[in-house]
């Protein structure tokens, strides 16, 4: 990677915000948080080392594939935060306390996004992390790229247990109907 200094500066303030947020998470790597903590700052890095190149030629096809998976992204996690508000209701979580107090849901929130894809929020981060991949494709921002897929999956591939845990053989039936991040893909 070839960040410039004002670069290395903004990774490194982001980084500590994104480790302070995620303090709890990083004490457990057997919980969902840890892995989404390197979701967060592969993004992060994603993003400063192509943010040159987002406004060159923003009409050509790779840009325009970016813009695209960009904004399907802010409709992802608005939407699916809004769904979680409505229908997910609340309670705590004492075997999670790592959870951020939103996660913390008491029903299955199987409507809306969450009717085809059960971590519509980790969609959102994959497609942001493609999108911001596909203004200036490079080895290093492949590697960045796969990278934040692989924890992606490692994420929710912990969360399911979780919620498997919690919520039992509903959850189950709700795996069996629904894919994990994109609707009707995967």
């Amino acid at each position: 990677m070839s960040f410039n200094e004002q670069q290395l500066f903004l990774f490194a303030l982001g980084s500590l915000i994104i480790f302070l947020l995620a303090g709890r998470q990083l004490k457990n790597p057997g919980v969902h948080g840890f892995y989404r903590f390197f979701v967060f700052v592969g993004i992060l890095a994603l993003v400063l080392l192509n943010y040159p190149y987002w406004f060159i030629d923003p009409f050509s096809p790779l840009h325009i594939l970016s813009w695209i998976l960009l904004a399907l992204s802010i409709y992802f996690i608005l939407y699916s935060l809004w769904l979680l508000r409505r229908h997910g209701g609340r309670r705590e979580r004492m075997d999670m306390p790592e959870n951020f107090h939103f996660e913390n849901t008491l029903y299955i929130v199987d409507s809306g996004l969450y009717r085809y894809i059960r971590h519509p929020m980790y969609g959102s981060l994959l497609l942001l992390g493609w999108g911001a991949f596909f203004k200036h494709p490079s080895l290093p921002a492949v590697i960045l790229v796969f990278g934040i897929t692989g924890f992606l999956f490692a994420a929710a591939g912990v969360e399911e247990k979780e919620n498997r845990k919690f919520f039992g053989s509903g959850y189950d039936d709700y795996m069996r109907r629904s894919k994990m991040f994109i609707p009707w893909l995967f």
